[in-house]
This record gives structure tokens, sequence and C-alpha cells, in this order.
């Protein structure tokens, strides 16, 4: 019997899971809930109606997205293209340039280098010679780009699809299927200005995409190693106890210091010794009192990590973001690679007016990262045969995060998104001008306006008017004998339903003059 052939009695519970999972998805339409969530329900629903078949045994085809990827529609498109024009032409005012790698690597390029979270990797079937994996962030295969191509410094960006096997919340923009958006400056360069840069342009770009406020957090792998050293972390378990401690964000102290103890058996005191340090977090005045402090600096790394972070702070002052920026102790990105300085990028919902303009600790709670990155140094050696090292600082940028809060805040404000750049639409007053339609529209698309026209022969004006309100079309460029005859068209205004004759030689000009600061 086949396996997707349900009993009687497994299918009266079935059939039970499927009332109840509708009632669900119904609840939710009538409370307005998000388009997210009310998908990620709707998915479910379709799932549980695929194993229950059809009536007649047969299993039941159901047209869905895998889960943890999603469609997009021109709306959603439309915002995604607003995000990425934002963040290039942040990039490209940074001097970057931009490559392109495969989607999937050998399997071995990706093994080893992310920690607790190779298990995430997605690999794929033998193909008969070669084990490949689908990639799982830009960085690594940008790594094995600048060694295999012996690069030793580029200013790029990449924007391409991850894949990460991970059980995704979608309705907080987390998936399977996902963009990443990153920027590097791999090569040789004088301490803490490349590192400088990032922030300032993590700080461009938050600002420039108006999400509301946030805080840059940065740390040093280096002051965080030092730091696990002189409380007593054996350096067996120094990765194991950052991953424990990047966990700070999210849970409270008592519950990470059982988890070292408890999980990863490290001693009580060493515990307690860590507590007393991330849980700081502040500016140059830390950052001192850090170089001063007795135990931390016996740790010739930490100091190495506190003196460059000073400089980068300096740095930072000068570049007008450091209102901005916390040092931040607890935070610990889990990625094995990172060499140096640390970052991520925090929104914030003020729960209060802060105290003061960098306090963003006691009176705001995060909302999910947004943007992350560091220093890795090592990581372009590690596929270079002679271990050659190009050191790299970059910025991964949270797309998908910031889609989702740019989403909702356009069902929140019911404004009209456009979906197109149509500027506008030649249409006719009168039957059987479609030639002259025709005629006038090649004249526009050739001198570079965007135009349209509807695809009937003799379309009522009513009707291509109505079509302009709907899609957002600004201006429509009316023929009728009488304009012919007189070497005009009428341009009229949708918005404000002004209409103007304008000489067919000028028209071009003016459609341009009426529609820049579209």
């Amino acid at each position: 019997m086949p396996a997707f052939l349900v009993t009687m009695a497994d299918r009266a519970e079935l059939e039970q899971a499927v009332a109840q999972q509708g009632e669900k998805v119904r609840k939710l339409k009538q409370e307005k809930a998000s388009s997210e969530a009310i998908a990620e329900e709707v998915a479910k629903l379709l799932e549980l109606k695929a194993q229950l078949g059809t009536d007649d045994g047969k299993h039941k085809f159901v047209l869905k997205t895998p889960k943890g990827t999603r469609d997009y529609n021109p709306k959603q498109m439309a915002i995604r293209e607003k995000v990425f024009n934002t963040i290039i032409s942040c990039f490209k005012r940074h001097g970057a340039e931009t490559i392109d790698t495969p989607v999937f690597e050998l399997k071995e390029t990706l093994t080893g280098k992310y920690g607790e979270d190779s298990k995430l990797i997605y690999d794929l079937k033998d193909q008969g010679g070669e084990l490949l994996s689908l990639r799982y962030d830009l960085t690594v295969p940008f790594a094995r780009y600048l060694a295999m191509n012996k690069i030793t410094n580029i200013k790029r960006y990449h924007i391409a699809k991850v894949y990460r096997r991970d059980n995704p919340a979608m309705t907080r923009g987390r998936y399977r299927e996902f963009y990443q958006c990153d920027f590097d400056i791999a090569g040789q360069y004088d301490p803490m200005i490349p590192d400088a840069e990032c922030l300032k342009i993590v700080h461009e770009i938050l600002s420039g995409l108006e999400l509301g406020d946030f805080c840059i957090k940065v740390n040093d792998r280096r002051i965080l190693d030092g730091m696990f050293a002189v409380c007593g972390v054996p350096d067996s378990k120094f990765r194991t106890i950052c991953s424990s401690v990047d966990k700070l964000d999210k849970t409270p102290w008592e519950e990470v210091k059982n988890e070292m103890v408890g999980e990863k058996g490290l001693a009580p005191e060493a515990a307690d010794l860590i507590g007393e340090y991330v849980q700081n977090n502040g500016g140059l005045d830390l950052i001192e009192r850090l170089l001063k402090d007795s135990k931390l600096s016996q740790s010739k790394q930490a100091l190495e990590g506190l003196n460059d972070m000073k400089i980068m702070f300096e740095y930072l002052q000068l570049f007008g973001v450091t209102d901005k920026i916390s040092f931040d102790l607890s935070l610990a990105r889990g990625l094995d690679y990172y060499t140096g300085v640390i970052y991520e990028a925090v929104l914030i919902q003020n729960q209060a007016e802060p105290k003061q303009q960098n306090d963003h600790n006691e009176d705001s709670v995060s909302v999910g990262s947004v943007a992350g990155g560091g220093r890795y140094d090592g990581l372009v050696g590690m596929f270079d045969p002679k271990g050659r090292k190009v050191p790299c600082v970059g910025v991964s940028i949270g797309i998908e995060r910031i889609f989702s809060i740019m989403e909702q805040k356009a069902e929140a404000s019911e404004a009209k998104i456009r979906t197109t750049e149509t500027q506008v639409l030649v249409a006719a007053a009168q039957k059987k001008l479609l030639e002259e339609r025709m005629k006038l529209i090649a004249e526009l698309w050739n001198a570079g306006i965007k135009a349209e026209m509807l695809y009937k022969k003799n379309p009522k004006l009513l009707n291509q008017l109505q079509y302009c309100e709907e899609t957002g079309i600004p201006l429509v460029a009316i023929i009728g004998e009488q304009e012919l005859k007189d070497g005009v068209v009428k341009l009229r205004v949708v918005s404000t339903r002004e209409e103007v004759d304008v000489a067919r030689a000028n028209l071009v000009e003016e459609i341009q003059r009426r529609t820049s600061q579209f």
C-alpha cells in the first residue's frame, strides 16, 4: 500500500486538523494579520490537505512553494528594488566593484568554516564525481575567489541568494532561501581605516532606508579571546563559550551562565568572571577603563584589540557616526572565521525617550539584527596552497529582515505602491486611431520615454483614463482627429485632470519636465 494513503482513523484525525487549521487562517484574515503570518499558516493548511489526499485515494498535487521560501508579487518586488537601489548606490559611492560566484560550491570549500552552524549547509546529491553544497553565505565563496585568482586587494560588493537548512520563522524575515548583500575590503592597509569605513557604510544605509532608530554594536575577537583566557576558559572551549555569549542579546545572563556551566562544562567561577565583563557596553570611556583593567591588561591579545578599538572610535568620531555605535562586550558573532573587529546593527524600539543621545540600552528594546560583519584575516589563507593571507573586513546587510520591515510599513501606511515606472499612456479619443497611437508610442520609446498603450483597436477613453488611475501613470497623451490636424497632442495630468495642448515636436521634452520629480 502506498505510503501516502491513510487509514480511516488517520483520515478522521487529519480532517479535524485541516478544519482547525482552516479556522486559524480565517481568524488571522479577520484580525488583518500580516500577509507573511497568513501565508505561513496557509502553507501549513495546504500541507495537511496534501497528506489527506483525495477521496478516491489518489495523492492530491498541491501548488505551494517549498518550506522556507516564498514568491514575490510586483508590489513586493517594487519595495525590494527600492531597497537594493539605496544599498547599491551607497556601495558605489564608496568605490566598490561587483562580482558573482556559483550558487553551489565544492562541499570541502564550505566545510569547517561555520562552526556550530555547519549543520545548516544544504548538501546536494552526488552528481557523479563532485560532492557539492549550496552556498551558505557570500564570504567563504569570496575568500575562495580571491585565493583562486591570486587577488590581494579589492573592494567589492555582491548581492545574491544563499541557502540554509534552517527551521525558518518566516514571519520574522527568516527563510531557507534568501538574499545576502555583502560589502568587503580585501588588502593590506593601515589599522582600522577600512573597518571604520564599513561601519560608516552601515550607518549610511540604515539612515537612508529610514527604518527607525538603530544601534551598531562593536567588539573584537581578540578582546573576547583575551577575556576568556584571563577568566580561566580552556583554549578548547573558546569557540563554544563564544556561541553562548552571543545569545546574550536574546537570553538573560543567568540562562547563558547555566548553559556554559551545565551543558558546556565551564567552571562556575570562570563563568562569573565572564559575567563581570560581558554585561558592559559604552564608548571610548569603556575602552580606556578596560585598558587599565588589572586582569584584562595581562592579555597581550586583549590589549591589541582594545588599542585598535580606540583608534577605530577616533576614526568613527571623524566620520560623525559615534552617536549610533556602542562598544558591547557581549557581542560574540558565532562564525569561526572572524579574527578582529566584529559588529552587528540592530533596530531598536524606544520604550521611552532615551536619557541621552547614545544611551541605547536602558530605555529601548532590540527588534532584531539588520547587519553584521567583521574582520577575517585568515580565511583566504585557508584556500591558498602556500597559505598566503589576504586581510579582509566586510559587512553583510540583512536584506530579508529589512524587506519584511519595509513591507509591513507599506501595508500600515496604505500608500499606493507603483509597480511600473511608466511616465505616460498613449490614448485615443476616437475610434480607428490604432495606427496613430502606434506611431506616437514608437516616437516616445525611441526617445527613451517609458510609455504604454492599451492592447485594443478602439478602447474607450474612460477605460484608458481608469487604467492610469489604477496603475499610477501620471500623464496621458491623447490624440484625436483635431489634434492630428493641428500637429499637437493633448497632455492630461491624471491627478489634477489639467489638460494642455503640446506641439508634437515638444512632447518628449514636456513629458520629461513633468515627470522628473517622480
